[in-house]
Formats: structure tokens, sequence, C-alpha cells
């Protein structure tokens, strides 16, 4: 006779609803509660008033009002804020952290620059950046890729990172370095590749290597010496070996690409992002609407090298800021009107910044006539849409991972909100809270044998 029959029935109840009860009091009491006047879910185009988030170990596992909060959870009262997805920047070089090119590249070991690489981004995640994508870097060996795995395996903490390595330049682009005389040999930072077979040979080194992004850079740069943004560099027979030979390999593309030609040749051939798209027009709108492309249009950096003016390249940046910026931001607003996904990027650097400064980009998205919500929603869940993580991040909803911040007042009323995080948290490590000085450490693993 099986034990259980002894058990009366009311008293089986009895202890289930025990069981059930000291279970439900043993997860509540692991749960954190994050309650502010409003929430923003990168999703919904109205807030939620009041906002409520609860987290369990790395999940969001509800979202609503007050009556969610479960009995024993950590409360935490932010009071007049808002809270938000962390904010995800598609567009960044993390090991290029110095303003002069020289000094970043030519100067410093690979090791040095992740170093530094790593601080920047330890900045920007207590700014609200929580997820970055690199799209190459002034770097010969693959920093930005050990850096990654060093965070992805707890050694560090710091935000999800996806991208390249490098660019893939032609002889002569952008990636190349272009202010040497013939009998000079120094190694560029980015891969320097003529004809479809050195392309594809590329592409399957930075995959080699750990690259999950190919960076492409079809037309000429603004901040590069030699070349001109209004050349398309590429062929089409190039621009086809190299998207080819990525989707072989499952691993997407982003374009670097100002001039309209060069735009329109990179979106029939079937990247997946096209990177500042400065000389876009309507034609171009037409065809990423049809494709399913994305815009990563990286505003604020000329904006920035106009308020520092002492940078490199202020020739190239000087003449957009006077004849091109207004006609950019106008073909932005047509773009996202005509159903362009636009994405939030910054393509500045990360050591030596002010981290605040990343969020004005979304104040320019606003000025090119975004609505506060859809540019938020442009750094947020359209950032992670592009980079394939809308299955864990980019909204506050349950089930995804517990990536979470919060600004004081409304940023849909004062968009400059969004440069003054007061609560940062990822993966459910509460990093940063009001009135709190911010600390990475005590959340790190302890090395093995302790």
């Amino acid at each position: 006779m099986n034990n259980t029959s002894f058990i009366t029935v009311p008293c089986q109840r009895l202890l289930a609803a025990t069981l059930a009860l000291f279970m439900f009091s043993h997860v509540a009491s692991a749960a954190t509660a994050l309650v502010a006047d409003r929430l923003i879910d990168g999703r919904s185009d109205t807030p939620k008033t009041p906002g409520v988030v609860v987290i369990e170990a790395d999940r969001i596992v509800a979202v609503g009002d007050r009556s969610i909060i479960p009995p024993g959870a950590e409360v935490v009262e932010l009071g007049d804020a808002t809270l938000l997805p962390g904010m995800i920047n598609a567009h960044e070089h993390p090991l290029m952290y110095a303003d002069d090119y020289q000094q970043t590249h030519l100067a410093n070991s690979s090791a040095y620059k992740t170093l530094m690489a790593l601080a920047g981004l330890q900045r920007l995640l207590l700014a609200g950046w929580t997820g970055v994508r690199v799209m190459g870097d002034a770097d010969v060996f693959y920093g930005n890729q050990d850096l990654r795995r060093a965070i992805d395996s707890g050694v560090f903490i710091g935000p999800h990172m996806t991208g390249a390595g490098h660019y893939i330049s032609i002889t002569g682009g952008g990636g190349d370095i272009n202010y040497l005389s013939p009998e000079q040999r120094v190694h560029p930072d980015g891969l320097i590749a003529d004809g479809p077979e050195e392309i594809r040979k590329a592409v399957r080194e930075e995959v080699k290597y750990g690259s999950d992004w190919i960076k492409l850079l079809v037309t000429g740069a603004f901040e590069s010496v030699g070349d001109d943004p209004r050349n398309v560099a590429f062929s089409p027979e190039e621009l086809r070996a190299a998207v080819e030979e990525a989707n072989r390999l499952g691993v997407p593309v982003a374009a670097h690409a100002h001039a309209t030609e060069g735009i329109k040749q990179a979106v029939a051939a079937g990247v997946r992002s096209i990177e500042h798209g400065t000389y876009i027009d309507d034609e171009a709108i037409a065809m990423m609407v049809k494709h399913g492309t994305f815009l990563v249009p990286t505003v604020y950096l000329g904006d920035y090298y106009e308020q520092n003016k002492e940078l490199r390249a202020q020739d190239k940046n000087d003449e957009y800021i006077k004849h091109g910026r207004a006609d950019f931001l106008a073909a932005i607003a047509r773009a996202h009107k005509a159903g362009v996904k636009v994405v939030v990027g910054l393509d500045l650097g990360s050591y030596n910044i002010d981290p605040k400064v990343y969020a004005r980009e979304f104040a320019v998205f606003v000025e090119a006539g975004l609505s506060p919500m859809a540019a938020i929603q442009s750094g947020t869940r359209v950032a992670a849409e592009l980079l394939r993580w809308d299955d864990r991040l980019g909204t506050l909803e349950r089930g995804k991972l517990a990536d979470v911040i919060a600004v004081p007042g409304n940023p849909l009323k004062d968009i400059s909100a969004l440069e003054r995080v007061s609560l940062v948290m990822i993966g459910g490590k509460l990093l940063k809270r009001p009135g709190e000085h911010p600390s990475l450490a005590g959340l790190l693993p302890a090395p093995a044998g302790e």
C-alpha cells in the first residue's frame, strides 16, 4: 500500500497549500520591484502611470501597477521618474578611445586599447547603455571580440556586445591609411580587400575570429583622410560577394554608406543596415522600405565634431554642417514616415567622452521630426530588432532580460532627461540607484576554489 494513502484528503490539501505558500514566499523574497510614476515599455505608444517592474533573478516576471508587487519583495521607490528599457547603442567603436587617430591606432597596443575600452564601456553602462554593437575599430587584432567573451563569461561586468572586429575597405578607401608616402608600411586598422575573392576571404577571416557582423565601407567617410564620402568605393560585384559570403556563414552585413548611389547598391545587395546614409534620397528610402533595411544615421557625431573644432577632418565636417545637416535631418524624417526603421547609434568611441552626451542622439532624432516616444523606441525596441536581440532585450515585458533604467522626470516632455540616468539594472543586477555611488564591485562571481 502506498504510504500517501494514510494522509486524509483535507491534510493533503493543507499540505499542498502550505507547500505552495512556502514556494511562493521563497520566490517572492528574491524579487525586486522597481516603482516609478511612469513607465515606457518600448512597445506601447503611451506610458504606463504609475509603472512597476518586478524582477526575479535575471528576468522580468511582471510589468504593471503596485498590485503586482509580491509579498517580501525589495521595493525600490523612484517617485517622479520614468522606467525604461536599457538603451542600445547600435554603432560604436570602443577601442577608438582617443580623438587623435595616430594616438589611438599607431601609438598603443591592442591590449592597452582593449583595457581602455573596457573602462569606457563600463562608464557607458552606468549611463544607461546596456547594449552595444561594434562597427569595426582602431585595432589590428580582435580586442572587441575578446572583451565580449570576457563579459559574457562573467569575468567583467559590461553591456551586451555584438558586432564586427574590423571594417572592410578597398585600397585607398575610408579604412585604409592614406596620409603616408608609398615607401612607408603600416598596418591599417581595417581589412583592405579588392575584388570579390579578397572580400570573401576578409569576411571569412572576420567570422573566424569572432565577428558576428560584417562591416563594409561602401563609400568614403567624413572622419578619414584622403577619401570622399560622396564617392562609392565597392563595386556591385564586390558588394554581392560580401553579402553572399556573410549570408552563407550566417552573419548580417552593415554598410557604411554616405553617397546616394552607394546606399542604393548596398540595399540592393541585401545588407541589413545602412550606417550614416547622409545623402539618402527618396528612391533609396523606397528601396529600404521594400527590403526592410534599417537606417543608423549617427547624426549627433557631426554635431559633436562641430562643437569640438580641434578634432580631425574638420574640413569635411564643416561642409556637412553648413550645407548638409538640415537636408539630412529632413531625409531622416521622410525615411521614418515612409516606414524605414531608424536606429540610435553614436559612432563616438567611449573612453574619454562624457557618457551623458551619448543620449543626445535621441534629441537630434526629435529635432529631425520623430516624436519623443518614437525616438526612445529607436534606441530600445527597434535597435534590439536590428541586432536580433528582440527575443530578450529592447522592451520591458514579462520574460525579457531585466535590463532596466530610470531617469528623473518625464523624457517625453524633456528628452534630455535621458542624459541623467539615475538607475541602471542589467540582467537583474542593480548597478546604480538614486542617491548612491554606482559600483560594479561585488557583482562578479568569486574565483574558482573560493
